[in-house]
Formats: C-alpha cells, structure tokens, sequence
C-alpha cells in the first residue's frame, strides 16, 4: 500500500487516466473528487463489497452509468 500525504486541492494521478483531489477537509473527514473513464467502475469500499457478493451469488454484474455519455463527471456526496 502506498500511504501519501496530501493537503486540501492537491491532486493524485493514478496511471494515466485516474485523478483523485482532495476537496475539503473538516475534521476527520476527507471530502474527495475523482475523476476517471466511465469504463472504471468506482465505488466506496463498503459497498464494493456488497456488490462482489452479490456478482458472486447471482452471476450478474451491476452497471453504473452517468447522465450523459459526453460528462462522465459525476458528484456524489454522503452526509453523515
């Protein structure tokens, strides 16, 4: 695992086609943006794995698709 540090607006590059950018810290909360190819499926940790067991049980694959082929950027946000 690679452990980095990174303030608020600073950015990762995963390969080349991956950014992840820290949008706001408050508390021990991270607000984060990521921005990849809609062929990446990406999802929080938790639910990755709800959707694995459910691919395993029943052999079917879930597909999350944006609004509009054009804008694969899409926000989403979870209060607590």
């Amino acid at each position: 695992m690679l452990v980095l540090t990174r303030k608020q607006q600073q950015e990762i590059q995963v390969g080349g086609t991956i950014k992840i950018t820290v949008l706001k810290i408050k508390g021990q909360t991270v607000r984060l943006g990521i921005e990849a190819p809609q062929s990446v499926r990406v999802m929080r940790g938790e639910l990755a794995e709800i959707v694995t067991s459910f691919d395993e049980e029943d052999g079917d694959e879930l597909a999350l698709e944006a609004d509009s082929e054009e804008n694969a950027e899409t926000e989403f946000c979870c209060s607590p």
